[in-house]
Protein backbone atom coordinates (compact mmCIF):
# COMPACT_ATOMS: atom_id res chain seq x y z
CA UNK A 1 0.00 0.00 0.00
CA UNK A 2 0.98 3.11 -0.56
CA UNK A 3 1.16 5.56 2.22
CA UNK A 4 1.40 9.47 2.88
CA UNK A 5 4.83 11.08 3.03
CA UNK A 6 4.88 13.64 5.93
CA UNK A 7 6.24 16.95 4.07
CA UNK A 8 8.46 19.43 6.03
CA UNK A 9 6.83 21.11 9.08
CA UNK A 10 5.69 17.77 10.36
CA UNK A 11 6.73 17.49 14.31
CA UNK A 12 7.14 13.87 13.70
CA UNK A 13 10.10 14.47 11.11
CA UNK A 14 11.63 16.39 14.40
CA UNK A 15 11.20 13.43 16.74
CA UNK A 16 13.89 10.86 17.79
CA UNK A 17 12.82 7.64 16.85
CA UNK A 18 12.73 4.51 19.38
CA UNK A 19 13.55 1.02 18.64
CA UNK A 20 11.89 -1.35 18.10
CA UNK A 21 11.69 -5.06 18.79
CA UNK A 22 10.73 -8.21 16.97
CA UNK A 23 7.52 -8.20 17.58
CA UNK A 24 6.42 -4.48 16.71
CA UNK A 25 3.31 -4.76 14.65
CA UNK A 26 3.04 -5.27 10.99
CA UNK A 27 6.58 -5.00 10.97
CA UNK A 28 6.93 -7.19 7.23
CA UNK A 29 3.66 -5.22 6.21
CA UNK A 30 5.53 -1.78 7.26
CA UNK A 31 8.47 -2.18 5.37
CA UNK A 32 6.77 -3.70 2.50
CA UNK A 33 4.28 -0.45 2.32
CA UNK A 34 7.58 1.64 2.69
CA UNK A 35 9.41 0.04 -0.46
CA UNK A 36 6.18 0.63 -2.75
CA UNK A 37 5.85 4.46 -1.21
CA UNK A 38 9.66 4.81 -2.18
CA UNK A 39 9.44 3.41 -5.55
CA UNK A 40 6.13 5.26 -6.35
CA UNK A 41 8.12 8.70 -5.15
CA UNK A 42 11.21 7.77 -7.23
CA UNK A 43 13.61 8.00 -3.89
CA UNK A 44 16.26 6.35 -2.94
CA UNK A 45 15.83 5.95 0.79
CA UNK A 46 12.62 6.49 2.80
CA UNK A 47 12.70 6.29 6.91
CA UNK A 48 9.68 5.52 9.20
CA UNK A 49 9.25 8.86 10.44
CA UNK A 50 8.53 10.30 7.00
CA UNK A 51 5.55 7.59 7.04
CA UNK A 52 3.73 9.30 10.41
CA UNK A 53 6.00 6.12 12.81
CA UNK A 54 8.67 7.46 15.54
CA UNK A 55 10.57 4.47 14.90
CA UNK A 56 14.01 3.78 14.43
CA UNK A 57 13.78 2.28 10.98
CA UNK A 58 14.81 2.95 7.57
CA UNK A 59 15.15 1.21 3.87
CA UNK A 60 17.27 2.29 0.68
CA UNK A 61 17.27 0.98 -2.46
CA UNK A 62 20.01 2.74 -4.86
CA UNK A 63 19.14 -0.08 -7.75
CA UNK A 64 17.61 2.33 -10.10
CA UNK A 65 20.21 4.84 -10.15
CA UNK A 66 22.38 2.09 -11.21
CA UNK A 67 19.84 1.09 -13.91
CA UNK A 68 19.89 4.76 -14.95
CA UNK A 69 23.98 4.07 -15.45
CA UNK A 70 24.92 6.83 -12.98
CA UNK A 71 26.02 4.61 -9.74
CA UNK A 72 27.72 1.43 -10.59
CA UNK A 73 28.37 0.89 -5.98
CA UNK A 74 24.13 0.92 -6.16
CA UNK A 75 23.80 -2.45 -8.25
CA UNK A 76 22.71 -4.46 -5.56
CA UNK A 77 21.81 -2.05 -3.04
CA UNK A 78 18.73 -2.58 -1.24
CA UNK A 79 18.35 -2.85 2.41
CA UNK A 80 16.49 -2.75 5.43
CA UNK A 81 18.42 -1.05 8.21
CA UNK A 82 16.43 -1.44 12.20
CA UNK A 83 17.64 -0.20 15.18
CA UNK A 84 20.83 1.21 13.26
CA UNK A 85 23.72 3.11 15.42
CA UNK A 86 26.49 4.86 13.58
CA UNK A 87 29.65 3.55 15.16
CA UNK A 88 31.90 5.97 12.78
CA UNK A 89 32.47 8.74 10.21
CA UNK A 90 35.53 8.83 8.77
CA UNK A 91 36.82 10.94 5.83
CA UNK A 92 37.00 14.44 4.71
CA UNK A 93 33.70 15.33 3.98
CA UNK A 94 32.85 16.01 0.47
CA UNK A 95 29.88 17.72 -1.50
CA UNK A 96 26.85 16.61 -2.74
CA UNK A 97 23.33 17.99 -4.23
CA UNK A 98 20.50 16.11 -1.91
CA UNK A 99 17.05 16.47 -1.84
CA UNK A 100 14.28 14.91 0.25
CA UNK A 101 10.44 13.41 -0.49
CA UNK A 102 9.29 15.03 2.88
CA UNK A 103 10.72 18.21 1.35
CA UNK A 104 9.87 18.41 -2.31
CA UNK A 105 10.99 20.69 -4.69
CA UNK A 106 14.31 21.80 -2.53
CA UNK A 107 18.02 20.55 -2.99
CA UNK A 108 21.12 21.64 -1.55
CA UNK A 109 24.45 21.09 -1.71
CA UNK A 110 25.53 18.73 1.97
CA UNK A 111 28.40 17.62 3.21
CA UNK A 112 28.88 14.25 4.76
CA UNK A 113 32.14 11.96 5.32
CA UNK A 114 32.81 9.15 2.66
CA UNK A 115 32.93 6.24 4.94
CA UNK A 116 30.58 5.02 7.60
CA UNK A 117 30.61 1.90 9.83
CA UNK A 118 27.51 1.02 11.08
CA UNK A 119 26.02 -1.70 13.81
CA UNK A 120 22.15 -2.79 12.27
CA UNK A 121 19.33 -5.57 12.67
CA UNK A 122 17.89 -6.04 8.86
CA UNK A 123 14.03 -7.25 8.63
CA UNK A 124 14.73 -10.49 9.85
CA UNK A 125 16.62 -9.06 13.12
CA UNK A 126 19.86 -10.34 11.93
CA UNK A 127 22.69 -8.14 13.25
CA UNK A 128 25.42 -6.63 10.56
CA UNK A 129 28.54 -4.46 11.68
CA UNK A 130 29.18 -3.29 8.13
CA UNK A 131 31.17 -0.31 6.57
CA UNK A 132 29.89 1.51 3.60
CA UNK A 133 31.42 3.73 1.35
CA UNK A 134 30.93 6.88 -1.07
CA UNK A 135 26.99 7.00 -2.43
CA UNK A 136 25.92 3.80 -0.28
CA UNK A 137 27.69 5.84 2.98
CA UNK A 138 25.52 9.20 1.68
CA UNK A 139 22.12 7.54 1.67
CA UNK A 140 22.30 5.96 4.69
CA UNK A 141 23.75 8.60 6.32
CA UNK A 142 20.60 10.59 5.37
CA UNK A 143 17.99 8.50 6.29
CA UNK A 144 19.89 7.68 9.44
CA UNK A 145 19.43 11.84 10.56
CA UNK A 146 16.22 10.94 9.97
CA UNK A 147 15.65 8.64 12.53
CA UNK A 148 17.48 10.76 14.67
CA UNK A 149 14.87 13.74 13.93
CA UNK A 150 16.96 16.08 11.49
CA UNK A 151 16.71 17.11 8.13
CA UNK A 152 19.20 18.06 5.50
CA UNK A 153 17.99 21.10 5.86
CA UNK A 154 19.61 21.50 9.34
CA UNK A 155 22.95 20.55 7.93
CA UNK A 156 23.13 23.78 5.65
CA UNK A 157 24.08 27.28 6.95
CA UNK A 158 21.78 29.62 9.30
CA UNK A 159 21.67 32.36 6.31
CA UNK A 160 20.97 29.53 3.50
CA UNK A 161 18.33 28.41 5.84
CA UNK A 162 16.94 31.53 5.98
CA UNK A 163 17.05 32.12 2.45
CA UNK A 164 15.13 29.56 1.62
CA UNK A 165 12.32 30.17 4.17
CA UNK A 166 9.26 30.52 2.03
CA UNK A 167 10.13 27.63 0.08
CA UNK A 168 10.07 25.54 3.61
CA UNK A 169 7.02 27.71 4.07
CA UNK A 170 5.35 26.76 1.15
CA UNK A 171 5.91 23.16 1.11
CA UNK A 172 4.72 22.83 4.68
CA UNK A 173 1.48 24.26 3.69
CA UNK A 174 1.04 21.89 0.20
CA UNK A 175 2.17 24.63 -2.29
CA UNK A 176 4.38 21.81 -4.20
CA UNK A 177 3.34 20.37 -6.87
CA UNK A 178 4.27 16.47 -6.23
CA UNK A 179 3.68 13.13 -7.48
CA UNK A 180 3.28 11.22 -4.87
CA UNK A 181 1.00 11.16 -2.10
CA UNK A 182 2.03 13.47 0.62
CA UNK A 183 0.81 14.81 4.20
CA UNK A 184 1.12 18.68 4.73
CA UNK A 185 0.93 19.83 8.05
CA UNK A 186 -0.66 23.59 7.66
CA UNK A 187 -3.09 22.46 5.18
CA UNK A 188 -4.17 19.84 7.00
CA UNK A 189 -4.41 21.75 10.77
CA UNK A 190 -5.98 24.43 8.36
CA UNK A 191 -9.04 22.25 7.92
CA UNK A 192 -9.23 21.60 11.61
Amino acid sequence: MILPILAYGDPILKKMGQPITKDYPDLKEIIENMFETMHEANGLGLAAPQIGLSIRLFIVDGIPLYKDGKAEELKDFRKVFINAKMLNQVGEEWSYNEGCLSIPTIREDIYRQPSITLNYLDENFNEFTEEFKGLQARIIQHEYDHIDGMLFTDRISFIRKRMLKNKLFDVSKGNVKVDYKMKFPLKYMNKR
